[in-house]
């Protein structure tokens, strides 16, 4: 998912390396096919691109932009499939490929088919990384269908920013803001489009390569993702220590270690995340201090955990917070 950033960064006339260089972002790992990045990257790329192209509708542009060879394997699914109910499964079920913690689902209400966006962890993702999946959703379905799609409505759970213009470009609506979900609603009718580039012999070629994709990713971090449930569980009451995760799973530390290492993560790496994800979770919420988040992460001083921050993300504490303030 950073390969739309970078193609918008291009389209709007920037150079890629210096946005790199300006979100402090590692370039090199784009260069590895099976390297992932955590949401709160993916998230603060999303923001830090629309601070330095001066887009305060990044998202939202982005998703306008939106081809299917973005979405990678994902996208050849969809574009191959029979109808647009049946794109939309596939988007269901392939897209944690591309990322983990975000899908959708769908349900027909009367004449209207209402799809819901949503986070699968708690919290809320930022308005430009909401607003490309909404747009970029509604491109992909009128580009399948080859038709132009109406919506009854359009609901974001944000804030309405200033100007509602760019929301008439991209969706010929107004949406409504503050709302209880991320909402699109259309006729039922479109469920049963059909999809006009479907090839039923591509589509079983990259269904199966979707397949194994998928399989790779989630039957690879199984006991990785309990590692991290069970770290989060004990926070902030403590922080468990490699002997105390070994024990409590009751298996050696070696073997603790060999696990993880065939999973190709170490203890330190998801100690790191950890921190890492609480850290920004906790900045979110304006009633803690940083100090009062270096003693709940169990930092040995603010100073430690600020060094720590800025190591994992670029910025401090305090610049996070503000890009966070500065992007609502």
């Amino acid at each position: 998912m950073v390969y739309p950033i970078m193609k918008s960064i291009v389209q709007k006339g920037y150079d890629t390396d210096q946005f790199c260089s300006y979100a402090s972002f590692d370039a090199s790992i784009m260069k590895d096919l099976e390297a992932r990045i955590t949401g709160e990257e993916l998230e603060r790329l999303m923001i830090a691109a629309a601070e330095y192209t001066q887009d305060d509708y990044f998202g939202l542009h982005q998703g306008q932009m939106t081809e299917f060879v973005d979405l990678g394997v994902l996208g050849y699914v969809m574009m191959h499939s029979l109808t647009i109910a049946e794109a939309l499964s596939a988007y269901q079920r392939y897209n944690v490929i591309l990322c983990s913690g975000f899908n959708l689902d769908w349900e027909v209400q009367g004449d209207e088919l209402l799809i819901r966006l949503f986070l699968q962890f708690p919290g809320r993702m930022s308005r430009h990384c909401v607003e490309d999946m909404a747009s970029s959703l509604f491109r992909l379905i009128g580009r399948l269908s080859n038709r132009r799609i109406p919506l009854t409505e359009i609901q974001f759970e944000h804030a309405a920013p200033a100007d509602l213009t760019p929301y008439l470009t991209a969706f010929g609506k107004v949406p409504r803001f503050e709302g209880d979900a991320t909402v699109l609603r259309m006729g039922k009718e479109v469920l049963d489009y059909s999809v006009m580039y479907s090839d039923a012999k591509l589509l079983g070629v990259f269904k199966a390569i979707a397949q194994e994709s998928k399989d790779e990713l989630t039957q690879g971090s199984v006991f990785s993702e309990q590692i991290v449930q069970w770290m989060k569980k004990n926070m902030p009451s403590f922080f468990p220590t490699l002997q105390q995760t070994a024990a409590f799973f009751g298996i050696s530390i070696r073997t603790l270690q060999n696990k993880l290492k065939a999973e190709n993560t170490t203890f330190n790496d998801l100690s790191t995340r950890v921190r890492k994800e609480m850290a920004m979770g906790y900045l979110k919420k304006w009633e803690y201090s940083v100090g009062d988040i270096a003693y709940v992460l169990h930092f040995s001083e603010p100073s430690a955990f600020q060094s720590a921050f800025k190591k994992w993300t670029g910025v401090t504490p305090g610049q996070y917070r503000a890009k966070i303030s500065n992007s609502k």
